[in-house]
């Protein structure tokens, strides 16, 4: 294959295309290629694009804008450990800046994967190939829309050499995904593995547009409304999804995220894919991040939720909340869903800090940690099981969309205006989930309650910080974090980004 070496060399120079410098050098060149009309594998294009998908998994990207945002995780400072010259602190403490590393590199991620499905377009794709770029385009435009509400666009094809991306704003881009996956669902595939486009993906991605259509095409993104057409919407792409029989509330909560949950797993809509010992993005840190160097498998000490999070939860029997599955705990010692208190090993043994002390996790945490104990604050999570067989390379898929998000989207459609269907109502769509996690089903049915059951249900799943802001809650103190200043629902545009096209504006605030 030949390549066009300048496009080559522009690519990784113009904004919002940049490359990672922690990013495998082979990798880089891979994604890079921009190749010659006529000479063209498309389905190599197409996994390419599909494998930046793989910039969700990780611990420091767009997982880190969503969850650290917000009221689920905190990344304390441990004495000379994890303080970073405060990029995780200031990420929960609403203080970023327009250079923050993990701000600029999801942009620079997400705006590569939408470069790479686009330019898919330029090269006589088929009508399947062509309809899975488009959803990728949408996908990656959605993200890009809902983290910093403007979207740089090029057309398929066009000579990076001489032209800027034109951007669209939040209102223009939000029209554009609505557009782009109507367009192209009825060409997408009915039965496709959940690491594939399909209908259904479509499907979920359009729900969640809808549902927050009213957020993004608001100014400043406060106090929206919410229009009942939209919420029609929402709840016709979610029956439809029910409508296929492909998905049900799983009987055991942890089969969507244990290795082999591509089969285990009945909620499954889209994912990142994983495969054992051979491709792999980064879905270990979300246990590396949290556990402890003494627990098996060793961690790196870090990440936490906060107390209030903790406590929402209102059943101490919700399998969500903790649990001991029995390709977990009898192989580790580890419980799955949140750690506190004392933590044992496989034997039962209890286990120590490096120091010697109880390894006893405890509910308070600060920002800043000292002292004796700055080993043990802050409370835990598991929710993907480890793959204590596929070391560096786990087989754990990445859950980018599920089917009890499908459910507490209909619910909230519902409770915002949306007329019921099939017998639904927000309460009995709630406590259908609630029954299965083993907590009673008396959820009332309010946006109130819709809101806790997503945090219990979908906590860090990368869906915190958008729930937040579309029930006015994102700009609240808690844990470390005082009230936020109004701008803080969007993210700035990296200065970076800015110097490269100055087609993209600032966002107000910064």
């Amino acid at each position: 294959m030949k390549f066009n070496s300048i496009s080559f060399i522009l690519l990784i120079l113009l904004g919002g295309f940049a490359f990672n410098s922690c990013t495998d050098l082979e990798e880089e060149i891979k994604d890079g290629i921009v190749p010659e009309s006529g000479q063209v594998d498309v389905a190599s294009l197409l996994d390419g694009a599909y494998r930046r998908l793989e910039t969700f998994q990780t611990q420091d990207r767009i997982w880190a804008l969503q969850e650290h945002t917000s009221d689920e995780v905190l990344g304390p400072t441990r004495g000379t450990d994890w303080d970073d010259n405060g990029i995780w602190r200031s990420l929960h403490d609403h203080t970023w800046t327009d250079e923050h590393d993990y701000i600029r590199t999801s942009f620079n991620e997400l705006n590569r994967g939408l470069y790479l499905s686009n330019n898919i377009l330029a090269f006589s794709p088929t009508q399947a190939q062509e309809a899975e770029a488009r959803f990728l385009r949408a996908f990656y435009a959605f993200h890009i829309n809902d983290n910093w509400g403007q979207v740089p666009m090029r057309q398929p094809g066009e000579d990076i050499a001489k032209t800027l991306p034109t951007v669209m704003s939040s209102s223009e881009a939000t029209d554009f995904i609505i557009s782009e996956l109507e367009t192209i669902l009825p060409n997408l595939p009915d039965d496709a593995p959940a690491h594939k486009a399909s209908k259904n993906a479509a499907r979920a991605i359009l729900a969640k547009t809808y549902l927050n259509k009213g957020v993004w095409k608001t100014e400043g993104r406060l106090n929206p409304s919410f229009d009942a057409a939209d919420m029609n919407k929402v709840i016709e792409y979610c029956d439809a999804i029910t409508a296929t029989g492909k998905y049900s509330i799983d009987d055991d909560f942890y089969d969507n995220f244990r290795p082999d949950n591509a089969n285990l797993s009945s909620e499954l809509i889209f994912t990142s894919q994983n495969v054992r010992g051979t491709q792999a993005g980064n879905v270990r840190s979300r246990w590396f991040c949290t556990l402890h160097y003494n627990q098996n498998p060793s961690g790196w000490n870090g990440f936490t939720t906060i107390a209030d999070f903790y406590d929402s939860f209102d059943d101490p029997n919700d399998v969500r909340l903790s649990s001991t599955p029995s390709d977990l705990t009898p192989v580790s010692g580890l419980r799955a869903g949140f750690l506190v208190g004392q933590q044992f090993d496989k034997d039962g043994n209890a286990l120590q800090d490096r120091k010697g002390n109880p390894l006893s996790f405890t509910k308070e945490v600060t920002a800043f940690e000292t002292g004796d104990n700055l080993e043990v604050t802050g409370i835990r999570v598991i929710k993907y099981i480890p793959d204590f067989d596929g070391g560096e390379l786990p087989d754990n898929d990445y859950v980018l969309l599920r089917y009890a998000d499908i459910v507490l989207m209909k619910a909230e459609a519902i409770a915002r205006g949306g007329p019921g269907s099939k017998g639904g109502t927000p309460a009995s769509l709630v406590n259908s989930i609630r029954s299965k996690r083993n907590v009673a089903a008396n959820s009332d049915g309010s946006l109130d309650s819709i809101l806790k059951e997503r945090g219990h249900e979908l906590y860090w799943e990368g869906h915190r910080r958008q729930d937040l802001i579309r029930f006015g809650k994102y700009l609240d103190a808690w844990t470390a974090k005082g009230q936020s200043q109004a701008h803080r629902v969007l993210f700035p545009i990296p200065a970076i980004e800015l110097a490269a096209n100055p087609e993209l504006d600032q966002n107000p605030g910064y």
